[in-house]
């Protein structure tokens, strides 16, 4: 599960995304927070360190950016508010709770090990970003990297893409046709054989990709104004050491399943 933790806003910048016209516009503010808390009062306590910086449209962006923060704060911050800064709170409230409340009681019982502080050194950092996508389209782009505990840190890139004008969020449905699944799975494998310079699925599983699971169209992907990428994060189709996967697709190779009325 993610989480993220946020804190009341530090700063502001300004940054426009125009598609098109000016009714199309949509002006982004950048919002950063940073916090620190310890999970004991001694000086050597394991702490939670945040570190945040979101792209939020502003008033005057109207309806499509209210459609927009709605989505973003649902997906990112899975809260409900009238505004980024109070879904923060909310959501900086409660994580910081449950990470002293669950972890304490564990820190107690391996205080005396100094080896195992580390597992109780947990941070998270998401960093996001706007930009113009296919025609009349904005992508919104987060990248995260967290540490709960565990072996190693978590990388991923979260992708939203949304009509510019309205605000509406875009889904893979919204853009190709009814039965496009199977079309695409073909184009996705034969673009992730070429990629890891594979001609077999049998040799794309000794590589480590899609050891147990089959290729599948993600739902993370971003509307270029040429290309679509679809984003694949760490265990998804391919073991954490290898990383993320990004496999770029033309639109020209999909232009047969693309819906009639998706002007990229």
């Amino acid at each position: 599960m993610n989480k993220i933790f946020l804190l009341p806003i530090l700063g502001m910048a300004l940054l426009t995304v125009s598609c098109g016209s000016d009714e199309d516009s949509v002006v982004f503010k950048t919002v950063t927070a940073d916090k620190t808390v310890a999970l004991t009062n001694e000086g050597n306590s394991p702490t939670c360190a945040v570190h945040l910086k979101l792209e939020e449209a502003t008033e005057a962006s109207g309806h499509a950016g209210e459609l927009i923060n709605a989505a973003v704060m649902k997906r990112l911050l899975d809260r409900e508010e009238k505004s980024m800064q109070l879904a923060a709170e909310a959501f900086a409230d409660t994580y910081t709770g449950s990470y002293k409340s669950t972890m304490l009681p564990l820190y107690n019982e391996d205080r005396s090990d100094s080896t195992k502080r580390a597992w109780y050194q947990y941070h998270y950092i998401i960093e996001t970003s706007t930009q113009k996508g296919s025609k009349g389209t904005i992508a919104y782009l987060a990248s995260i990297n967290y540490y709960e505990g565990g072996a190693h840190g978590i990388n991923q890139l979260i992708t939203l893409n949304f009509e510019a004008k309205t605000g509406r969020q875009l889904t893979l449905s919204d853009i190709f046709a009814t039965g496009y699944e199977q079309p695409l799975k073909d184009v996705l494998l034969k673009a992730l054989k070429v990629k890891a310079g594979c001609t077999t699925l049998a040799a794309l599983r000794n590589k480590g990709y899609l050891y147990s699971m089959d290729i599948f169209p993600s739902e993370n992907f971003i509307l270029g104004e040429e290309t679509i990428t679809f984003v694949y994060n760490p265990y998804e189709i391919a073991p954490y050491a290898m990383g993320s996967t990004e496999l770029i697709i033309p639109y020209n190779d999909v232009d047969k399943i693309l819906k009639t009325t998706f002007d990229y």
